[in-house]
């Protein structure tokens, strides 16, 4: 059997998903895991559920049973949980973390599609994920330089208009979540209340 189809039964059958599986130099076999997203039902949002030491070391055993049986090489094995620049692959990973921010890479540059307003050559974009109206999905974002700590802004400026690049499966290399860190702690989202 092949890697991808070993390492996915086994994971999938622990009943966790399969993020992304990475061949390194030196003979390291990375697997990222992540637990199973359900949809939210009604207006309450689900409560967010991480991966802990513990499932990583539960599919590490069992991924060690069955990766010696293939007779699979490889010198070490490393499973862990995505962390905070989670790999985006299915369209499940799109509506999970809709609105949130994210760094996209296009296989080709924007090139005319850009109608001017975006560089041709600009393959990468950060922007919030949205679901365009077309049914498909879209990055929005603003070019304003962030504002820095401390720094006042004039209520009388301009804000910076917002741009959107609507986007396929098929034209992307890569789509990840921005790795932001906020060390005032999680806030709500929007329609949430602080709790």
């Amino acid at each position: 059997m092949a890697l991808q189809q070993i390492v996915e039964q086994t994971v999938t059958g622990l009943g966790y998903d399969l993020v992304e599986i990475e061949r390194s130099a030196g003979g390291l076999l990375r697997i990222t895991i992540d637990l199973p997203w359900q949809p939210p039902v009604g207006e309450a949002p689900a409560a967010e559920q991480f991966i802990t030491v513990e499932d990583c070391e539960k599919v590490t055993r069992q991924l060690q049973f069955a990766l010696e049986v293939d007779a699979v090489d490889y010198n070490r094995l490393e499973v862990s949980s995505p962390g905070i620049d989670r790999l985006l692959r299915h369209e499940t990973d799109f509506q999970r973390f809709e609105g949130e921010e994210v760094d996209i890479t296009l296989k080709e540059p924007v090139g005319e599609a850009g109608g001017g307003l975006i560089n041709a050559n600009r393959k990468k974009f950060r922007g919030t994920l949205e679901r365009a109206e077309n049914g498909g999905w879209q990055v929005v974002w603003s070019d304003a330089p962030p504002v820095k700590p401390g720094q006042r802004v004039s209520k009388k400026r301009e804000p910076a208009p917002l741009q959107a690049l609507g986007f396929t499966m098929d034209e992307l290399r890569e789509a990840r979540l921005a790795p932001i860190v906020n060390f005032k702690g999680r806030s709500a989202k929007p329609g949430q209340q602080a709790g």
